[in-house]
């Protein structure tokens, strides 16, 4: 069997992977970055992923970053398990939900507490993070109506979507976003926090 490491920090969007790395039945370490001490800018970790940012998944053939190709990654490389779509058409819908994720939810959620990235100054800033509630709540909206099928991302299936929302839905209370106000969500995270692969990767994200 391949043996993965993957790296990753308390409260950060390893936890998509790490939960589906669980669900696939994979061998691999998990690695702690300490984001608190600015371990992801000391040249140990920056020889692992030069961004400073995780996850990233080392395997025999390289290093991964970025959810959406990891997390694809994880479950080509165990297709008995049957987390991703094999279908190319329903592959590309499963890689257009994680990608809206990647590229507009989770930098909508940024804004919140890393608005530096964008705006040296601080009442931009402030103005960023003000918009994070109005903006996530309207994403959550679009992933209720739009993207979610039900009772998992892309219908009975559990695929490699599951992990990657119920991160979200995880980051959701914080920015503002009433669960209440979307109950499939609330449903989505309810059966997340019951499988055990979400209960053995919760703790490292405290």
């Amino acid at each position: 069997m391949i043996m993965l490491t993957l790296y990753y920090s308390k409260m950060s969007c390893a936890y998509a992977p790490h939960i589906l790395l669980y669900d696939a039945g994979a061998e691999f370490t998990a690695m702690p970055v300490d984001f608190e001490t600015d371990e992801q800018n000391k040249p140990a970790f920056l020889a692992v992923n030069p961004k400073g940012r995780v996850p990233a998944l080392v395997t025999p053939q390289g290093i991964l970053t970025e959810n959406p190709a990891i997390l694809l990654y994880i479950a080509q490389l165990n297709p008995d398990k049957q987390l991703a779509p094999t279908d190319p058409f329903l592959l590309a819908q499963a890689q257009a939900f994680n990608m809206f994720i990647a590229s507009t939810v989770h930098v909508a959620h940024a804004h919140r507490h890393r608005g530096y990235r964008w705006a040296d100054d601080e009442a931009a800033q402030a103005s960023m993070s003000a918009k994070v509630a109005e903006n996530m709540t309207l994403y959550a909206q679009m992933i209720e109506d739009h993207y979610f099928i039900g009772p998992y991302v892309l219908g009975d299936q559990y695929s490699l979507c599951d992990p990657y929302l119920a991160l979200i839905i995880r980051w959701f209370g914080g920015d503002g976003v009433e669960l209440d106000h979307f109950p499939k969500l609330k449903q989505h995270d309810a059966m997340m926090r019951a499988r055990s692969s979400v209960q053995a990767v919760m703790p490292f994200y405290i």
